[in-house]
């Protein structure tokens, strides 16, 4: 579909569209965002995939290589309303919600609503701002909702939180404690483009006489909220659920993290999940959704021990070992199962008599770079497929 071409209309499914259309409007909205933006599609189904889920994203990344400019584009391609906030030392937490202002007019204190009351915020060099002010998005992640002066305001629909930090200059800066990690969905990075990228970048560059990009809307906010509404009818097999729990308690189980992916960090997995499958123009979870996506929701949950960090082990290592240990459940969408499409509470309930096969290889991780026994190109995540996981027609390679 070309940049011109009038996106699908997207109604709920109830109402007769299917999740094909919805995929479909998912990969104008990227076409879009690459009109704009030299991207990576992984890191643009990672991206989606939480907004998808109803999730925050953390982008981090070195200076320059577009985080800002993403997180704009995307927004403007959804529709959506738009907020850059610049986190520095100094800034208090009212520069972030918002606090009451006299009117002298009217004899009265009124609130005057700050930046975070947008649907796209851009959290920019969240690392910077002092652990109170970064506090202050966590009510905000979490409920959708702020609280100044005892009053609780409620935040647009959808409200999404992109935020940045450089993982190389760490003067000045404040660490993101793990509470407030864990309530992102995914955490990725851009990485530097390639040299077609980057002769790209000049080439649009030299065809416009502004300094940002921009780009026209594809969709509106309702037909977002229709998105989101639409991954939480996609049904989640119990063998898959258990697949996802499995591997977040290899995580825990793996002596070189001294905290593993949590209950909630599970359940933002299963759900960013079935927003892939949504993306694929699937009604169903397979278990390459959970592998393309464990990696950017996982790895930013685990704590390393004190050895692991000297050793220099990453967070992703224990992630994509936990992928090799754990076994890939064979999963036919036309097979009977008991299960509720969408009961979160299932994924601990034990392992319903599923045949199962080995995985014979590591999934991909969108642009994470893949362990060394895994001979696989990141530049196509799916090009491996595993014994017994069901692919229909529009999967995932046909559209990232």
């Amino acid at each position: 579909m070309g940049a011109g071409d009038e996106p699908p209309r997207m109604v709920h499914h109830s109402g007769g569209d299917t999740v094909e259309d919805a995929a479909q409007t998912c990969l104008s909205v990227v076409e879009r965002i690459e009109e704009a933006a030299v991207v990576e599609r992984t890191v643009l189904h990672e991206v989606l995939s939480a907004v998808l889920a109803k999730g925050h994203v953390l982008l981090e990344d070195v200076p320059g290589t577009g985080k800002t400019v993403t997180a704009r584009v995307l927004a403007e391609a959804l529709g959506l309303e738009f907020t850059r906030i610049q986190f520095t030392p100094d800034l208090l937490p009212a520069d972030v919600t918002g606090s009451n202002v006299y009117n002298e007019h009217e004899g009265a204190f009124e609130f005057a609503p700050g930046p975070i009351f947008a649907n796209v915020v851009l959290a920019d060099e969240i690392n910077r701002a002092p652990p109170k002010t970064q506090s202050a998005l966590l009510e905000a992640m979490e409920e959708g909702q702020v609280s100044v002066d005892g009053t609780t305001h409620e935040l647009p629909d959808p409200f999404v939180v992109v935020a940045t930090q450089n993982p190389i200059e760490q003067e000045g800066t404040f660490r993101l404690p793990e509470a407030q990690r864990d309530r992102f969905s995914v955490k990725t990075s851009l990485g530097y483009p390639s040299v077609d990228g980057e002769m790209e970048l000049l080439d649009r560059r030299a065809q416009r006489r502004t300094l940002a990009p921009s780009v026209e809307p594809v969709i509106e906010e309702a037909t977002v909220r229709e998105l989101q509404d639409l991954g939480e009818d996609v049904s989640v097999r119990v063998p898959v659920r258990r697949y996802i729990v499995d591997i977040a308690r290899e995580t825990r189980a793996d002596e070189r993290s001294e905290v593993g992916v949590s209950p909630r960090g599970v359940q933002r997995v299963f759900e960013a999940a079935r927003a892939s499958a949504v993306l694929a123009g699937r009604d169903y979870v397979v278990p390459d959704d959970v592998k393309r996506l464990a990696v950017a929701t996982m790895a930013h949950r685990v704590v390393l021990s004190t050895n692991a960090t000297v050793e220099g082990t990453e967070a992703a290592d224990i992630v994509r070992d936990a992928l090799d240990r754990v076994e890939v459940p064979a999963v036919s969408p036309d097979a009977p199962d008991s299960e509720a499409g969408t009961d979160e509470s299932a994924a601990e309930s034990p392992e319903q008599s599923a045949e199962t096969t080995p995985a014979t290889e590591q999934a991909t991780n969108g642009h994470e770079e893949p362990s060394g026994d895994v001979s696989t190109d990141a530049s196509a995540p799916d090009s491996t497929t595993t014994d017994g996981d069901t692919e229909p027609d529009g999967s995932d390679d046909d559209l990232f």
